[in-house]
């Protein structure tokens, strides 16, 4: 089947409904484009679990803030459709932004106690606008399943409290982070680094690394796993500053008194021009790649 471009969110709901009447599951993956290793898996993980995929295509003004990189994001239209049409997505929405949110747009969802940490803390409003247009991509798509990479840890525990408060029938699937051989987790803002920045970058991946082995020793001592890391973090040359050295529970993303299995380790930090993010989630992720 040749991949079918919509760019009509009607067209799309009437689509899926479609083939939600013919009894065929829909697997769905909401992306913001430039797609890399990373999507692709998300990619494979939905052809191999449903009948039909659908993966969608927009960069969502509403969950940039102001100052933030909404107009220099990364975008590559074509070769997002030539690497999904690789990958056997059946259908690629690409909305435009004036579709989704109409001048008479005055609507939100918005998740309380998850979205205060992390990211929520550093980029207000931000989570608000993933989950309202997570929620209206999802009642356009009517899929069986949706997939997150669970680079974006907050967003994925997020999005599954919304989809459980609110019964949406759709079941969340999360996905492990894809990393570059070096360990670097794949981002569509890994474009914005030099070579050197992204040197600087791998600093994130070494000190979940030295978590892992801290861990590995019996180390319980949140205070201690911060210091391990915030040390190797501040010894990146191109390292402007630290959002966040988060270390948390997985499911309440509350902070703990003791590491054990199912604690979240979790950074922000800005390399030259890119805020990235990384985590690591004790128990559960693996990070033995070479040194």
């Amino acid at each position: 089947m040749a991949l079918k471009v919509i760019h009509d969110p009607h067209e799309l709901q009437a689509y899926t409904l479609s083939l939600f009447r013919e009894g065929k599951t829909v697997g769905f993956v909401p992306t913001m484009g430039y797609l890399h290793e990373g999507h692709l898996s998300l990619f494979r993980c939905a052809r191999r679990e449903n009948d039909v995929v659908v993966a969608s295509i927009f960069v969502n003004p509403t969950q940039f803030g102001p100052g933030e990189d909404f107009e220099r994001y990364p975008r590559d239209p074509q070769g997002d459709k030539e690497k999904a049409e690789s990958e056997g997505v059946d259908v690629l929405f690409m909305p435009r932004a004036e579709d989704l949110y109409p001048l008479d747009f005055q609507t939100f969802v918005e998740v309380e106690r998850l979205t205060r940490g992390l990211c929520g803390a550093f980029r207000p409003g931000h989570f608000r606008g993933v989950t309202t247009v997570v929620t209206k991509l999802l009642m356009l798509a009517f899929p069986t399943r949706a997939y997150f990479g669970r680079k974006d840890f907050q967003q994925w525990r997020v999005i599954e409290q919304m989809v459980r408060d609110l019964h949406l029938p759709v079941e969340i699937v999360s996905c492990p982070i894809v990393r570059e051989p070096d360990g670097l987790a794949m981002s569509s803002r890994n474009v914005y680094l030099s070579p050197e920045e992204r040197q600087s970058a791998l600093s994130l991946y070494r000190s979940l690394r030295k978590a892992e082995a801290l861990f590995r020793e019996g180390e319980t001592r949140p205070q201690v796993y911060e210091q391990a890391i915030r040390t190797i973090l501040e010894s990146a040359p191109h390292l402007k500053k630290i959002d966040y050295i988060a270390i948390v529970d997985g499911l309440t993303l509350e902070p703990v008194d003791r590491v054990e299995r199912g604690t979240l380790i979790a950074l922000a930090a800005h390399v030259g021009p890119a805020r990235l993010i990384d985590n690591w989630w004790v128990g559960v992720d693996s990070l033995d790649l070479p040194s």
